[in-house]
C-alpha cells in the first residue's frame, strides 16, 4: 500500500531516509542531501509518500515545468530485495500521468553506484553528468510515451 504521508509518519521517514542513505557517507566524504532535508515540511507540503505498514519505503515527488523530479526514494535497509522500490517506482510512473507529465527525472551521486545500476534495469536513461561543489550528480531520465 502507498499513501500520501502524514505528519506522524515524520520521524520514520527521516529514519528511513537516515538508515537507507548513511552508508554513502564514506564514499562520498559528505551526507548525501537526501538526510539533511527536512521531511516534515516536504510532508506538509504533499510531497512525500509512503508504502508498507509499518511504513519500509518512500518516494519525495517534486513538479518541474517538464517532468516529476523523483527527488528521494528511500527504501529501509531491512526491507530491500522485497519489491518496493520497483513499487514506488511504478507509483511515480502512475503519479507523473495523472499530473500530465510524460517524463520522469532524477539525479543521483556518481559514488551511489547500487543506483546508477538499478535506474536503467528500471527504464531510466542517464542523460549527463555534473559537478557541483562536492558533488558528482549523475541524471536520468524515464520518458513515459
Amino acid at each position: 500500500m502507498i499513501r500520501p504521508a502524514t505528519d506522524d509518519d515524520a520521524d520514520a521517514v527521516t529514519t528511513i531516509v537516515k538508515t537507507a542513505f548513511e552508508g554513502y557517507i564514506p564514499r562520498m566524504g559528505v551526507a548525501p542531501i537526501p538526510m539533511v532535508m527536512d521531511y516534515r515540511a516536504a510532508i506538509a507540503a504533499g510531497k512525500v509518500w509512503v508504502a508498507g505498514d509499518p511504513i519500509a519505503g518512500l518516494v519525495l515527488l517534486e513538479d518541474e515545468p517538464d517532468s516529476l523530479l523523483l527527488d528521494v526514494l528511500a527504501v529501509s535497509p531491512d526491507a530491500q530485495g522485497r519489491g518496493i522500490g520497483a513499487a514506488l517506482l511504478a507509483f511515480t510512473e502512475a503519479e507523473a500521468r495523472a499530473r500530465g507529465f510524460d517524463r520522469i527525472t532524477l539525479y543521483t551521486n556518481a559514488a551511489m553506484t547500487e543506483n546508477i545500476a538499478y535506474y536503467p534495469r528500471h527504464g531510466y536513461v542517464e542523460t549527463g553528468r555534473e559537478t557541483v561543489e562536492d558533488r558528482h550528480r549523475v541524471f536520468f531520465r524515464k520518458d513515459l510515451t
